[in-house]
């Protein structure tokens, strides 16, 4: 997954002091002047090193990471770095994130200046003036870097919160399954797939995302199941669910709605029609199947495909109809 190998961020403090101690030990093996140059050098490329690869261990957001992915980074970052600043001000997202990798670059790039500026000074002086141009310099570079402290624990952060999301392939046709709890969901996904136990949560949801795995015809299928998503109206969404929800806009591939009728969920059939209503106006570019669940107990509504997952009736028949509408077809190597 992209996010997933992003190193642990180092705060200002930690950096400077890892910066200050190595520089100790590299003037103590030397002297005179060349232990004060050997020192500026070790503790400015430390910092620039360790700033600059902050920023390069990031993809780029423009053209590396898959819409899906940017949507949903910009919804979870939405909440963690509220969280974490309390208030983060009108940036918040994927926007802060960029804003904060373009400020600890900036120090990377003025670390080195520093770096160039008063290695210079130190060729040609003495031993005493050479002391005090290099202390001068420690003490602009720890400025620098303490400069950035709050965009280096702003990225740790953004760190934390995306490194863990599931592993879902943004490339490989996906069927979302939607609708109100209790409708036979997850036990559609868990029946079909390999799903059992493979939950992961987002900040924005009160339960885990359901995802699973098929295979047809040897192409493998995802199927996500989303609660705290796409199981209520969207008026009863937060402005962060709704990103997430925008963000699923281009992962699916097919969505399928279920429908209880018997009202065994608890919830009216006309609350879940008007949510299906909701969730075909949101996916207006993919086919939305509507799969009446619970055919064992009743049909008593209009659908493209009566099921019971329950008793495995017309299971396969939704599945291979979920294919159909996708209709994909595999990228073959070109064969020259």
């Amino acid at each position: 997954m992209i996010f997933e190998d992003l190193p642990t961020t180092p705060t200002s403090e930690e950096l400077i002091d890892k910066a200050f101690s190595r520089a100790a030990r590299s003037g103590n093996a030397k002297s005179g002047l060349e232990a004060q140059q050997s020192m500026l050098q070790t503790a400015a490329n430390i910092m620039s090193d360790n700033l600059e690869n902050v920023v390069t261990a990031w993809p780029d957001f423009e053209y590396d990471v898959n819409p899906f992915y940017y949507e949903l980074a910009d919804a979870i970052l939405d909440v963690s770095i509220s969280h974490s600043d309390g208030d983060a001000g009108p940036t918040n997202g994927v926007d802060a994130l960029r804003q904060s990798l373009s400020q600890v670059g900036w120090a990377g790039r003025k670390t080195r200046e520093i770096h160039e500026e008063y290695q210079s000074r130190l060729r040609k002086t003495d031993i005493d003036t050479a002391r005090k141009h290099r202390q001068q310099a420690f003490a602009r570079l720890a400025d620098i870097v303490e400069q950035v402290d709050e965009h280096l624990r702003l990225i740790n952060d953004a760190r934390n919160a995306l490194r863990d999301l599931p592993e879902i392939n943004a490339d490989e046709p996906t069927i979302v399954v939607a609708g109100y709890p209790n409708v036979g969901k997850s036990s559609f996904v868990n029946d079909i797939t390999n799903a059992r136990g493979e939950t992961d949560s987002y900040p924005f949801t009160t339960t885990g995302i359901g995802l699973g795995h098929f295979e047809r015809d040897h192409i493998r299928y995802q199927i996500v199941d989303t609660p705290g998503l796409l199981d209520r109206p969207p008026q009863e969404r937060n402005e962060i669910e709704s990103q997430a929800v925008s963000a699923l806009e281009h992962l699916g591939d097919c969505v399928l709605v279920f429908l209880d009728p018997s009202g065994e969920c608890g919830y009216p059939l006309e609350s879940q029609l008007e949510l299906r209503e909701a969730i075909e106006d949101q996916f207006d570019e993919v086919p939305v199947l509507t799969i009446g669940n619970k055919s064992d107990l009743s049909r008593d509504v209009e659908a493209d495909y009566h099921m019971s997952v329950e008793t495995g009736e017309n299971v396969e028949t939704v599945i291979e109809a979920a294919i159909e509408a996708i209709d994909y077809e595999p990228e073959l190597p070109f064969d020259g």
